[in-house]
């Protein structure tokens, strides 16, 4: 009967859990599906459906804990994604990169835990100094934790994720008051770090080649800028309501064709990173409009829930922070990059481009948030 009382969430709980972000979240991720099914195959689809399924049990089992309880076993955590980090630069490049375990014809990518693992970290250390982030010593030692997975990231290369990282870590020091000086001397020192890197062979030549073409403009329609302009031509093309035909659709569905809904063609890695593209060809302006919507909506929700949380419970308020910021930067670079207004990244649309270990993770952070939702009003620490 104990047993079985702990796996049913207790109803104070419940009456508290934010079923607003969790039901947006799903919504973002079918209508994010049901794209990828158009600009590939139902083989990426039903992958992606079924790790909504997984995700969502994972998603439950994090609710019946109390996030609080996490924060004693953060260090072990972080220092077990930290050696992942470092067994992965051992394996196999693929694209230039070693970033990914081989799991049959999976893959799972540590990267994409750490900068979860990175949040809680930097979460603990400041709740371990009360916040005072403007402490030179405690600046230090959360920084430096926060560097070292960043640093693996960059040996793989993951720039990506590094770049998600760099912004969670940002968002959190920003709403702990860290000193604006210090802030914008960090963006100087990314800004000279990337110049640095564009005259050396550090990066692989593709990743050069992208930020060299944003930066100066160099490129051709036939070389690094193919991607860009088949997706702003594939964007454009969309106009108000886009080209999806829902009659022709009905029909492919019953004579178990799919042809006539696939009109995304144009772009590499379309069901991936430039998903964006075959959600405003297919649905135009409109469809864009309210992707965006739904996302506004999950970030207030977020944010929200950093604004109730008590004064003194710096690890909850840093875990609503951190996801965040992952998920607005995330949102405006893959975006952003669609429409040629930036570089062109590995970092993929939150809940909306296909991936397993992307979809896992990203509603894990939002079982998080809903922990800290949920919990606000008892006491543990």
């Amino acid at each position: 009967m104990n047993l079985l009382k702990s796996l049913i969430i207790d109803k104070k709980d419940l009456k508290e859990l934010d079923f607003g972000m969790l039901l947006s979240a799903v919504a973002i991720l079918l209508f994010g599906a049901f794209n990828i099914y158009t600009a590939t195959s139902s083989y990426y689809a039903k992958l992606q459906l079924i790790w909504l399924l997984l995700s969502l049990g994972v998603v439950y089992v994090i609710l019946l804990m109390d996030y609080r309880k996490v924060y004693k076993i953060v260090d072990v955590l972080y220092w077990i994604v930290v050696l992942m980090l470092i067994f992965v630069l051992f394996t196999t490049k693929v694209k230039g990169a070693a970033g990914w375990f081989s799991i049959g014809t999976r893959g799972l990518q540590p990267a994409e835990f750490a900068k979860l693992t990175t949040m809680l970290m930097v979460g603990k250390q400041l709740h371990k100094v009360d916040g005072n982030i403007n402490n030179l010593k405690n600046f230090i030692t959360v920084t430096i934790y926060a560097l070292i997975p960043v640093i693996l990231m960059l040996l793989q290369p993951e720039m990506g994720i590094t770049m998600i990282t760099f912004f969670i870590v940002l968002g959190i020091y920003f709403v702990m008051g860290l000193s604006l000086k210090v802030i914008f001397a960090g963006f100087g020192f990314i800004g000279l770090a990337v110049l640095v890197v564009l005259k050396t062979s550090f990066l692989p030549s593709h990743w050069s080649d992208r930020l060299t073409s944003f930066l100066f403009n160099e490129g051709s329609e036939l070389g690094i800028n193919y991607q860009l302009s088949r997706s702003v031509i594939s964007i454009g093309s969309g106009k108000l309501t886009g080209k999806f035909n829902f009659s022709r659709f009905l029909e492919d569905m019953t004579s178990g064709s799919q042809s006539s809904t696939q009109f995304f063609n144009r772009v590499p890695e379309n069901h991936t990173d430039f998903i964006f593209s075959v959600l405003a060809e297919n649905f135009g302006l409109i469809g864009g409009v309210t992707l965006l919507l739904l996302y506004g909506y999950l970030l207030f929700r977020m944010i929200r829930v950093a604004r109730k949380t008590e004064e003194d419970d710096i690890f909850g308020k840093c875990i609503a922070v951190g996801v965040f910021s992952s998920f607005l930067f995330s949102i405006l670079q893959n975006i952003g990059m669609t429409m040629g207004i930036m570089p062109i990244s590995g970092i993929t649309l939150p809940l909306v481009s296909y991936g397993g270990s992307s979809v896992l993770t990203t509603f894990i952070a939002i079982a998080m948030v809903l922990n800290v939702g949920m919990k606000k009003k008892t006491t543990l620490f």
